[in-house]
């Protein structure tokens, strides 16, 4: 399971419909549009939760760290860091052994949407130039470094307030936003981090309290 809900019933009819475990929680960073799922299907499935070792949630969880790999069955996971929206932001890459021995496709969570990128101004405190920083090289570095026939799957589509120009689209592949992503076709760092920063949308009320209780597993 990736970025669970607070109603974690669906996921559980889902397991059970299929005959199948929910053996790993994976967040691809601490949220803030909502208050998470993980802690409580944690207690259901007891499958663990997997933040990046930079989230510093204040919960038991399994660190994980650039490059990790996990198996679950004939699927293989790899953890890509992917910083810039959060500093402890991870996509995650899958293989399905059925179909291929190469990856299938990525879940970029918050960093790299359809249409768009994840918003760098979450965290305040002057800390937006640096994650800008960090999603450039996150965006360029490392998701584009990927086949472009590979499916990205973000956390969001048009009309949530994690990024701007987001798409209607909730699924692309590297190669189509390669070409028409407004923001992959400005590639200097400098004019990306202006790009941005500006005309960011007002972040709702709701952002910070959301990502207080996520940190502290209420």
């Amino acid at each position: 399971m990736v970025d669970p809900q607070p109603d974690v019933e669906p996921y559980l009819a889902a397991a059970a419909q299929t005959s199948m475990r929910i053996t790993h929680i994976f967040e691809t960073h601490v949220q803030a549009d909502h208050v998470s799922g993980a802690r409580q299907l944690a207690g259901v499935t007891g499958a663990p939760v997997l933040y990046h070792h930079a989230a510093g949630v204040a919960f038991p969880h399994v660190p994980v760290d650039d490059d990790d790999e996990h198996e679950l069955g004939n699927v293989q996971v790899q953890v890509l860091h992917t910083p810039g929206h959060t500093p402890c932001s991870v996509s995650l890459l899958v293989t399905d052994r059925t179909r291929a021995r190469e990856p299938w496709f990525v879940l970029t969570g918050d960093t790299l949407f359809s249409g768009g990128v994840g918003r760098p101004d979450l965290l305040g405190s002057g800390r937006e130039p640096a994650l800008a920083e960090q999603l450039h090289t996150s965006v360029f570095a490392k998701l584009l470094a990927l086949p472009d026939h590979l499916e990205i799957y973000p956390a969001h589509f048009g009309g949530a307030a994690c990024g701007k120009g987001l798409s209607g689209k909730p699924a692309s592949t590297i190669g189509f936003e390669r070409r028409f992503n407004p923001a992959l076709q400005i590639a200097a760092p400098d004019d990306f981090v202006r790009y941005v920063l500006a005309d960011l949308p007002p972040q709702p009320d709701v952002f910070a309290e959301n990502r207080r209780r996520n940190l502290a597993g209420e």
